[in-house]
């Protein structure tokens, strides 16, 4: 069972059991984790009296967005961030759910989440006293991790813009499709946390002091302007997708025109040569040693006469 227990806030902070965990209402405060959704987990979580039975529902749901709702003296917290490894889930943030009380944070996660180590780590450290430092914790951790990210998409653009040009344009489109698939994938989650933490900001409860509000505050602000450059790296993908569909477009019709130039020389040198070759009597000149070369001759001056119109119009440009 994918469980970790710790109690902080009465001495350093360590690991006890969890079913002492799941009973305990002493001094300081327990976080019971939960990284995954077996039997046993399930069990563990729908046996615990203090765990409403809708924040238990919403706990164990299959499908979550991130949002923040009160219950009581309790806040629901649902919030999405990276995985702590790839996989090939269509989702590409993972959630943490997580139930917050005086004296105690029941908090699940179906996959693995990226900010759980460091959060852990900082507990034990002794740097996390409340739940309401925990919550805090959570929302740094998960927008200081999910921001190089989204910055990363941007940079991306940056390099397909200035590389723009027609014979690049095949390979920079699986580029710009990857990335407006990124954009699209975290601002279905990016905005949903900024708005649940900003609700979450407003909340009045004792075990949420000032200083955690700030945290939250601050987090929420964070996730907003990711809100805001995912939407702009949507749609400078989209600016550049169309660029790029102009330049394949471009390059079509200049090959189109070349072909067309080719084409039109070569006609009227296709008649002469097609009229002069006739297997019939009285063609002019056909026993004159100089004849072959007079009609290469008139051949390569028509040739001339039509390139030297075409360039004077300027259809090689």
């Amino acid at each position: 069972m994918a469980c970790h227990a710790i109690l902080a806030g009465d001495g350093p902070a360590h690991r006890i059991a969890v079913d002492t965990a799941a009973a305990y209402a002493g001094p300081g405060f327990v976080w019971l984790h939960t990284d995954s959704l077996d039997e046993a987990d399930l069990a563990l979580i729908k046996a615990q009296r203090d765990i409403p039975d809708v924040a238990a529902s919403a706990l164990v749901a299959a499908e979550t967005r991130p949002r923040c709702d009160r219950m009581d003296d309790g806040a629901l917290v649902n919030l999405r961030g990276l995985a702590e490894a790839e996989t090939d889930n269509s989702d590409r943030l993972v959630s943490i759910r997580l139930w917050v009380r005086n004296g105690k944070v029941n908090s699940v996660s179906r996959r693995p989440l990226a900010a759980t180590r460091y959060v852990m780590a900082r507990m034990e450290a002794g740097e996390i006293h409340d739940p309401g430092d925990l919550v805090a914790a959570f929302a740094r951790a998960i927008s200081k991790q999910l921001d190089p990210e989204v910055a990363d998409l941007g940079d991306t653009l940056d390099d397909c813009e200035s590389g723009l040009e027609p014979r690049m344009a095949y390979r920079l489109r699986a580029t710009i499709a990857a990335v407006r698939s990124d954009a699209i994938a975290y601002r279905r989650f990016v905005a949903p946390d900024r708005d649940a933490l900003s609700m979450l900001a407003q909340l009045d409860f004792d075990w949420l002091a000032e200083d955690d509000r700030l945290h939250i505050r601050e987090a929420a602000d964070r996730f907003a302007r990711m809100a805001e450059e995912l939407e702009s790296v949507r749609e400078r993908a989209a600016l550049i997708h169309e660029q790029l569909t102009d330049l394949r477009g471009e390059l079509m019709e200049s090959r189109a025109l070349l072909i067309s130039i080719v084409a039109l020389i070569f006609l009227p040198l296709t008649f002469i040569t097609g009229l002069l070759g006739m297997n019939v009597a009285g063609i002019p000149y056909a026993h004159e040693p100089w004849a072959f070369w007079g009609v290469t001759g008139f051949c390569l001056a028509v040739s001339l006469g039509i390139a030297g119109y075409f360039a004077r119009i300027h259809w090689f440009r």
